[in-house]
């Protein structure tokens, strides 16, 4: 039996009384391109940060390709092949692009903790970042600050500083949201590629993008995930019709 890349069995997330991940069973298999949906507060941020370790989860457990992560830290389960993405861009504005990338090499490099280490001479590290800046396309944009890229260079370059670890588990949270069509375009096609062979798991409220990426999608809704299936299977689905996916497709056009 084929151990799943994620599994949550039984996860639940309470702040004080309020309870908003509401015992969550999921599957995501390997070399899966699996897309979670649902309308604003449904929870999904939340779910994201229980999986990666910025929130504890008040009950049930995380498995990463079988392995129980509870109690570890999000540096930790990054070191296990897990990484992510967020919905607000998170780069060093004012480092160059290719600074950018380098830096998030150099512990899958071997560079760790050792300070005495001259980044800068390492043909290994400046060959691995170029690597990377061109599946991302932005090779010709290397040596500008990364602050001056546009909105949409700026979430390319965060989806390579998420690929640059070797993770083979990437998590996107709303990759193409305030993006114009072309804009969505260039990331979906970006994405398409740089997570060949990967496990993408995203959230994203633009239908288009979902339907046209995801091999699976779950909907969740007030924190319990109420259907799973092929695009064509969550689609049809009259609980998610009425719950979710009837305004969101409505919204779209």
């Amino acid at each position: 039996m084929t151990v799943p890349a994620l599994q949550l069995e039984g996860l639940r997330k309470s702040f004080g009384k309020t309870e908003i991940i509401r015992g969550v069973d999921l599957s995501i298999g390997r070399s899966e391109r699996h897309a979670i949906i649902g309308p604003n507060g449904a929870g999904k941020s939340t779910l994201f940060n229980l999986i990666t370790g910025r929130f504890p989860q008040t009950s049930g457990k995380v498995r990463l390709h079988g392995h129980d992560l509870a109690g570890m830290a999000p540096f930790e389960i990054n070191r296990r092949g897990l990484s992510r993405s967020f919905q607000i861009t998170n780069i060093f504005s004012n480092m160059t692009v290719f600074e950018n990338v380098r830096c998030s090499l150099l512990w899958s490099q071997g560079y760790k903790y050792s300070f005495w280490n001259m980044v800068s001479r390492s043909r290994e590290l400046t060959e691995g970042a170029m690597e990377i800046l061109e599946q991302i396309n932005l090779t010709s944009r290397a040596q500008l600050p990364a602050g001056v890229l546009s909105y949409a260079e700026q979430r390319a370059l965060e989806i390579g500083i998420t690929i640059a670890g070797g993770a083979d588990v990437i998590m996107l949270d709303e990759p193409t949201a305030g993006m114009s069509h072309s804009e969505t375009d260039y990331i979906v096609e970006l994405i398409r590629k740089v997570t060949e062979n990967k496990t993408l798991i995203m959230v994203e409220h633009d239908m288009g993008v979902v339907f046209g990426l995801a091999d699976y999608i779950s909907v969740l809704v007030y924190g319990e995930i109420i259907a799973t299936g092929r695009p064509e299977e969550v689609r049809a689905n009259p609980k998610v019709q009425e719950a979710y996916l009837g305004a969101a497709l409505e919204a779209e056009h």
